[in-house]
């Protein structure tokens, strides 16, 4: 299978910093509890000093949201809205060890991480694009959308979308879940900085990983020279 961002992407936002994680044999028995506690902290100590909505991360995807057309504190994207509710409840809801693990790390580092179950995405190819309307996208409640044309998406050679306005809500159809094994992570960036921050969050994500399941992993950092990751088998 193969993961990329479209050419259109890349061209209309030159700044965008990508990095993604393929592993196999992540099961939901691990307990990442102390560690995502770790890297909540680190999170929280950042919060008492400023609000999420005054960090250069949140503030390039806020600019990035509005050249896209959507209203970035309507649809704020997902470290946005895991530092929003971390400071106002002062927790993180539990999901799954792994996908508390790299929200725990997302709010850490502010910076958007998706977490996909790649025996949910029809291949050979999922690809980050502009939405044509045409697409179907599983909301987590059941319900079934359509993005708006021109939305960046995750869409895969089924048609069908894994996210909503990029990095602000992914699809319950490929949320992992308890019969999760195979997983895709994504981490995104456009701030300054961007490509120094995912190359650290990557790091973390394949260090936990291994330190918790002894996965087998494979990473990339995705550049407009090398757009493209193949995973899986």
């Amino acid at each position: 299978m193969r993961f990329r961002h479209a050419d259109a992407v890349r061209a209309a936002y030159p700044e965008l910093s990508a990095g993604v994680l393929y592993a196999t044999g992540v099961g939901a028995t691990a307990d990442t509890r102390q560690r995502a506690a770790a890297h909540t902290a680190r999170a929280v100590a950042r919060l008492e000093r400023a609000t999420e909505g005054e960090f250069p991360e949140v503030l390039a995807w806020r600019r990035t949201l509005t050249r896209m057309g959507v209203k970035p504190t309507r649809y704020r994207c997902a470290s946005e809205s895991l530092l929003r509710r971390l400071r106002k409840e002062g927790a993180l809801p539990a999901v799954h060890p792994l996908v508390d693990l790299c929200n725990a790390i997302s709010v850490a580092y502010a910076v958007p991480v998706a977490v996909l179950d790649v025996d949910r995405i029809t291949g050979p190819l999922l690809e980050v694009r502009p939405a044509l309307g045409d697409e179907t996208y599983t909301a987590f409640g059941g319900g079934v959308e359509h993005p708006v044309p021109g939305e960046v998406t995750y869409v895969d050679s089924a048609n069908r979308s894994h996210a909503r306005r990029w990095t602000h809500r992914q699809s319950g159809h490929s949320a992992v879940g308890a019969h999760t094994d195979r997983v895709l992570v994504v981490a995104e960036a456009m701030h300054e900085g961007g490509a120094d921050s995912v190359a650290q969050v990557m790091k973390t994500i394949e260090e936990e990983v291994a330190a918790h399941w002894g996965a087998t992993t494979a990473t990339a950092v995705l550049t407009r020279e090398t757009p493209e990751f193949v995973f899986g088998g």
